[in-house]
């Protein structure tokens, strides 16, 4: 049912009332929403779910509290109070302190939303319905004849398993397919990649592809970083692809906030879970750690990860890879793993990395090449065979 009415616009700022005190004002003002503006200096993006601080305001918020109460960013609060502010407008020309006459407040429905876990020591987030139930499928059938059992005491760096230096296994019975598509991922492709831009702000072209996993009864993860001793990823976004029927296979944080009380996160079809890496000054948060519990039931756990990177990917992982992957849906050939394996072991970390690099670039130009210098030899042997033929008709003549 639409609702119409004033809404009262709040801020946090200096501020001893609770949410639920907040609401209380806008409620018996009449109001028929209230728009809560986060100005936290130190988080002035973040926003978070608005709680009661007491069991006596709990049942205040479930017996009177029936407006709509929600919190924007603080840029997304000067966007809306400056919407009809024009440059170089005198003050008395303001009209309702530059507000839209009107603000429409929609239900989240199937659209991706927010869920704030903790702001700070990891960063952690949830959003919701970040994908569709048919792009998760999607996913799941691309991923199809492509699992492979996952040793993770030996590393793989091109597609992100990391070895511990101890070389103790930390994954336990899990498959793991990885979906080389680049830039030719198509158009459902281009659409997600745009769509996790616009919510998480962090730029496309810093993506990782896509990394399935499949967990069945009695897999593990234990607790581990999500590092890369050439690249650590600033952040991880975790995407559930089905739904479970029975407990088991929780994503869990346990130095989240607070050690005591670790953050347990239920998997969910289409929800993400977002977390980083590094801290604000980007360095490694050591509060990152996390794990997924075993599964209890005989269901079976997918899960789908993008790496988001601090720098743009090289072409050799956004254009070539995908190509050389591309007769296969999406599966490396293996020796282009060995490939890479070798340059590294060879040269160094970075120097092999870079090495690589130049050769998936050089390496499909260079036929290319080849194939235009044989060409100028047999024109120019022609030319030259020609002439001489031409010549020889000449002195005839």
């Amino acid at each position: 049912d639409e609702i119409e009415g004033n809404m009262v616009v709040m801020t946090n700022e200096s501020s001893n009332m609770t949410p639920i005190a907040m609401a209380r004002v806008a409620k018996e003002s009449g109001a028929a929403a209230l728009m809560i503006v986060n100005f936290d200096r130190e988080n002035p993006d973040a926003i978070y779910s608005l709680e009661a601080e007491s069991k006596e305001e709990a049942e205040f918020a479930e017996n009177h509290i029936d407006i709509p109460v929600i919190m924007v960013s603080l840029a997304s609060g000067n966007l809306i109070t400056t919407a009809t502010v024009e440059e170089d407008m005198d003050e008395e020309d303001i009209v309702n302190n530059g507000m839209p006459d009107r603000i429409r407040l929609y239900g989240a429905g199937d659209r991706p939303f927010f869920e704030d876990a903790i702001s700070q020591s990891p960063v952690l987030y949830l959003i919701h319905n970040l994908l569709s139930d048919e792009e998760c499928d999607a996913l799941l059938d691309m991923s199809k004849g492509k699992f492979k059992p996952v040793d993770d005491t030996l590393s793989n760096l091109l597609e992100n398993t990391v070895a511990e230096k101890n070389r103790k296994r930390t994954m336990h019975n899990i498959e793991k397919a990885m979906l080389w598509k680049g830039q030719i991922k198509g158009h459902a492709g281009k659409q997600i990649d745009e769509r996790i831009e616009q919510v998480t702000g962090y730029p496309q072209d810093q993506f990782s592809d896509w990394q399935i996993t499949k967990m069945v009864k009695g897999a593990k993860h234990e607790l581990h970083y999500d590092h890369h001793p050439i690249t650590t990823p600033v952040a991880t976004i975790t995407v559930f692809l089905n739904d479970l029927d029975v407990a088991g296979g929780e994503i869990v944080f346990p130095k989240g906030g607070n050690d005591k009380n670790p953050i347990m996160i239920t998997p969910k079809k289409a929800m993400a879970v977002v977390h980083h890496n590094t801290d604000f000054e980007g360095h490694f948060d050591v509060t990152s750690l996390y794990g997924e519990k075993p599964l209890l039931g005989d269901d079976v756990k997918y899960v789908a990860r993008k790496f988001v990177y601090s720098e743009p990917l090289p072409p050799s992982k956004r254009i070539v890879l995908p190509i050389l992957a591309a007769p296969t849906g999406g599966s490396l050939p293996q020796w282009v793993i060995v490939l890479h394996d070798y340059l590294l072991v060879k040269f160094g970390l970075e120097q092999g990395s870079a090495y690589f690099d130049k050769i998936c670039f050089l390496g499909p130009v260079l036929p290319v090449l080849l194939l235009i210098a044989v060409g100028g030899i047999i024109t120019s042997l022609f030319g030259v065979s020609n002439g001489g033929k031409k010549e020889k008709n000449g002195k005839k003549d």
